[in-house]
């Protein structure tokens, strides 16, 4: 299957689970306030995928396929889930893969080993980074430079969904030598919500005005 009816695919199934857990929410006249200060329509919750097993194994199966045409068969050592969300994504993954996990804490423990690894790892280590989500970025950096401190190679982030509407995330990885891997998008998850009336159309058409001009549509309700 070529890279482009892969990636489709699987974003369109991506965003139908997505929709069907609940993990979506659509809230144009009561935003939601970034930890940034910035207001959005839209919020999703990857975390909720934890407590649907079904939805969870095939998005597992979805990153394993995406990673394999990504990534390649052969090019990973070990995967590392970022504190905390991503750890169990992590998990599923390297479960998958056949291959052995690590964590990476934010911020080293203050106690014992000091460790902000958690696990075995080489020197020269593949490591692929997995989290639920990507907003701007800025969490996938310091987990970068921390497995990268420790001896590891990191070319390559996963996530289930990535935010794709801010410009920033994909140059500031790119910047740092690394690849962002994800299955679904908003605009992905959008295009799912039409197409299932997931939510009232008028809504719908407010979280589009966000998703062409974040800065704009937050600015304008500040």
């Amino acid at each position: 299957m070529p890279d482009g009816d892969l990636q489709s695919r699987a974003a369109r199934t991506t965003a139908r689970i997505l929709l069907e857990i609940a993990a979506v929410n659509f809230r144009p006249e009561d935003p939601y306030r970034h930890t940034s200060g910035k207001l959005s329509p839209s919020y999703i919750d990857c975390r909720k995928i934890i407590a649907f097993p079904r939805a969870r194994t095939r998005l597992t199966e979805l990153a394993v396929a995406l990673l394999a045409e990504r990534v390649g068969y052969e090019s990973i050592d070990a995967v590392a889930g970022g504190e905390t969300a991503g750890i169990p994504f992590a998990a599923w993954i390297a479960d998958a893969l056949a291959l052995p996990m690590l964590y990476v804490r934010k911020e080293p423990k203050g106690f014992g080993r000091m460790a902000q690894i958690e696990g075995a790892m080489t020197e020269g280590c593949r490591v692929l980074l997995v989290e639920d989500l990507a907003t701007d970025a800025g969490s996938k950096v310091r987990f970068v430079e921390a497995l990268r401190r420790a001896g590891a190679v990191v070319t390559d982030i996963y996530v289930v969904f990535h935010y794709g509407i801010f410009p920033q995330s994909t140059k500031i990885l790119a910047d740092l030598g690394v690849n962002l891997h994800a299955l679904a998008t908003w605009r992905d998850v959008l295009a799912a919500a039409r197409e299932t009336e997931a939510f009232p159309a008028d809504t719908l058409d407010q979280v589009q005005t966000y998703l062409d001009d974040p800065e704009g549509w937050s600015s304008a309700r500040i």
